[in-house]
């Protein structure tokens, strides 16, 4: 069980992270805003990683891919922030989700790897738990929110399929280093360009806004050692704890009850994940 523990808690922190920023927007802060003071807490949290263990080195080429990365990386987490924003967290999670699915069926197609039948036969699986959990929605709001998500798990995509063409090897911490550095340009760049900063208007959001950039660093780093210690693919199985704590914590915190249809679609795409993970 030991060895599982930085998995299951990168799942967890990133979970909560989710339903977080459902609770910071609902404050009177705005993604962009979020985001930015998100960067700059993450940049200096892997300054402070980066002083610990041997010194890491990195030629230019791996320093302008991970910048790169963190680019496209931006995308991502707007994205996935205005998806949780339009719409309820289990939903913009779950379709955010479908990530190791378009990677696996991208990566087929360019011939990266081998993609199986049973592989094919999750992958459709899943697609149609997704649209049974979109079907059943209640909210006028869904396409918007579900466009966001399916924006997210697509960059998502480009940053796992260019990792692995181009950083295999790498130092984490640096890439992770560049990656955010980038990554943080941009969102403060365009803060400070547009001079449109909504900041939360409570205390308690204010907390949140830490807690949240607190617990996705946290994520980061545990991602980093369960890689390193089980293995990605095994860390990618356990991170599917991540929607299933959005959609618990939803459910007790911010009331985002699911109906049995949306949970029976929920829990074909989650079982499909995680066999897709397994038989691909």
């Amino acid at each position: 069980m030991l060895p599982l523990t930085p998995a299951i808690a990168a799942g967890a922190a990133l979970g909560v992270s989710d339903v977080l920023a459902k609770l910071i927007l609902a404050a009177g802060c705005d993604v962009l805003t979020m985001l930015s003071f998100r960067s700059v807490v993450g940049l200096a949290f892997v300054a402070t990683w980066l002083r610990f263990g041997p010194e890491p080195k990195a030629d230019a080429r791996v320093r302008w891919t991970s910048m790169g990365v963190g680019i496209i990386f931006t995308g991502l987490i707007f994205c996935l922030f205005k998806a949780i924003e339009a719409i309820d967290v289990p939903t913009a999670i779950l379709t955010y989700f479908t990530y190791p699915l378009l990677t696996g069926l991208i990566a087929s197609l360019v011939g990266l790897e081998t993609l199986r039948w049973k592989g094919v036969a999750c992958a459709v699986a899943a697609f149609c738990g997704l649209a049974v959990m979109i079907g059943a929605h209640p909210a006028g709001a869904i396409f918007a929110g579900v466009a966001y998500g399916l924006g997210a798990a697509c960059c998502r995509t480009a940053v796992l399929l260019v990792t692995r063409a181009y950083l295999v090897g790498a130092d984490a911490r640096l890439t992770t280093w560049y990656s955010i550095l980038s990554s943080m340009v941009v969102f403060v760049g365009v803060s400070v360009a547009t001079q449109d900063l909504s900041l939360p208007q409570t205390t308690l959001g204010w907390l949140f806004m830490v807690g949240l950039s607190l617990a996705t660093t946290a994520g980061i780093l545990f991602i980093f050692v369960s890689t390193m210690r089980i293995g990605p693919f095994r860390t990618a199985l356990i991170m599917h704890l991540e929607p299933l704590t959005a959609m618990i914590l939803s459910a007790l915190v911010l009331g985002e009850v699911i109906t049995p249809v949306q949970g029976a679609g929920s829990a074909i795409m989650l079982a499909a994940l995680v066999a897709f993970q397994l038989w691909r």
